[in-house]
């Protein structure tokens, strides 16, 4: 509660959430576990946990997929989960929770950011220095782009 700075609810997730993302319409909030290796969906209003999200991928031990940043279309219809030493961001599908696609970016993607159209979203590629520009409509990467030693966040001016 804002207004009296006490704890109204506790809804325990997996080990070490990263990040949270709230779905446009506010109903739902999408925790990350970096180390759970899982994405919790909350109903905001119940407070409890509706779907946990995990992640496979060919050749990578479970270990390895270790997701931090999410971000959800203004739509409501796409999250996309920046999956650490994985590198790669899963595509998922917000009604069916089902990993759509994984796309592959630089070594150790953390956080992501959507352009201010919504038309690209940027990968930040910790290890290989690099951030990842990637298409929405079609989830493939266009470009990446060398920038300072070990990027972690990204912020996108509307302007």
């Amino acid at each position: 509660d804002t207004s009296t700075h006490e704890i109204t609810d506790n809804v325990l997730v997996d080990a070490r959430p990263r990040f949270v993302e709230f779905t446009p319409d506010g109903k739902q909030a999408w925790v990350t576990a970096e180390i759970g290796g899982t994405v919790s969906v909350i109903d905001n209003q119940t407070r409890e946990v509706v779907q946990k999200i995990t992640f496979e991928i060919a050749g990578l031990r479970a270990e390895s997929i270790q997701p931090v940043g999410v971000r959800i279309t203004a739509d409501g219809k796409k999250a996309y989960v920046a999956l650490g030493p994985a590198n790669r961001v899963a595509v998922i599908n917000t009604h069916t929770y089902e990993v759509e696609k994984y796309v592959l970016v630089g070594q150790r993607v953390w956080q992501l950011a959507f352009t201010p159209d919504q038309k690209t979203i940027i990968s930040t590629n910790g290890v290989s220095n690099d951030i990842t520009f990637i298409d929405v409509e079609t989830d493939e990467p266009v470009q990446s782009v060398t920038v300072g030693a070990l990027p972690w966040g990204v912020v996108v001016s509307p302007n």
